[in-house]
């Protein structure tokens, strides 16, 4: 190519680019130029996904680098907002409640503070339709999966068999992610295993369309037992029939899933985010229905976490 030629070439580039990025929303100088972090989940799993398709669009409406990286779920994920490797995090509310105040999994109480309530998670008790086990009770002595150990997975399921009576110690834990997990139970290697997310969970609905599974019932008594003793966090909830091929609804328990940030995240870029977010709500919502339930009025609620104070702003400057 001549010279003349790639003059051309350079100024015809120059001018998409800014025309691309004429297109982006304005966006906050506070950005920087470092990637936005996304700590997402395992990759199986609906936080996972719902981060992959936020990390595009804030790519997309605001110009910034951001990605979604694969965790062990919201224990790990709430260490890396609180220290700064992640922008964002995906967190179950009984672990970010325990991450503020210091208990739990957590030593200290950690900076962070929340963005959003997104959606209710629901807590997945899968073994084989064929198993003998019955229910909660029944998994004393076999080998089940409490999810990988820095996840809220690992939380739930242990409170859940404290409240029914299981000593967590004569519960073979080999301590899986989910697809992890998914690939114990294909090859039989574990009789069940627990898992905390939205509806439905790609995973399992993938597992739900080659083998036939079961969830086991969490009944109400222990669902206000793990509120009592824990954290007043937790509410009853059913799957609905036809969710991983149930004929009928199955009871559970349910628990409220947070977005979350640092304390010190600038005011400006927690706003950025809500209102990608909320612009983006129905586009996500194609490849993750969990995101059609994000809801502005809801949204608010995530005591005993604090919202991010430019969450606040967000939320009064478009109240309706």
């Amino acid at each position: 190519m001549s010279a003349a030629g790639r003059r051309v070439l350079a100024v015809i580039t120059a001018a998409v680019l800014v025309a691309a990025l004429s297109a982006c929303t304005p966006r906050a100088s506070e950005w920087g130029d470092d990637t936005a972090v996304i700590a997402g989940g395992g990759s199986t799993g609906v936080y996972f996904d719902y981060g992959s398709h936020l990390a595009a669009e804030l790519s997309d409406a605001l110009g910034v680098r951001a990605a979604v990286e694969e965790t062990d779920g919201s224990v790990e994920n709430l260490l890396q907002v609180g220290s700064g490797e992640a922008l964002l995090g995906f967190a179950q509310g009984d672990a970010a409640a325990d991450a503020v105040a210091g208990v739990g999994a957590f030593h200290d109480p950690l900076p962070v503070r929340t963005v959003a309530r997104l959606y209710d998670e629901y807590v997945h008790i899968v073994v084989r339709a064929d198993s003998d086990v019955e229910g909660i009770p029944d998994l004393a002595g076999k080998t089940v999966s409490l999810g990988a150990e820095s996840s809220g997975v690992n939380v739930i399921a242990r409170r859940v068999l404290d409240a029914a009576g299981v000593d967590v110690a004569s519960v073979r834990n080999p301590q899986l992610d989910l697809q992890e997990s998914i690939r114990a139970m294909e090859e039989s290697d574990i009789d069940g295993f627990f898992w905390v997310g939205g509806l439905p969970t790609p995973g399992i609905q993938d597992l739900a369309s080659d083998l036939p599974v079961r969830l086991l019932p969490v009944e109400q008594e222990w669902v206000n037992a793990v509120n009592d003793r824990y954290s007043d966090v937790y509410r009853t909830a059913d799957f609905p029939a036809g969710t991983y091929g149930l004929t009928a609804p199955a009871p559970t328990m349910a628990v409220p899933n947070y977005l979350v940030t640092a304390e010190s995240t600038p005011d400006a870029v927690v706003r950025d985010v809500l209102r990608t977010l909320f612009d983006a709500r129905s586009r996500i919502a194609v490849e993750v229905p969990a995101a059609a339930l994000l809801n502005r009025r809801q949204a608010i609620f995530t005591a005993p976490v604090d919202l991010h104070p430019g969450a606040v702003e967000y939320y009064r400057e478009t109240r309706r």
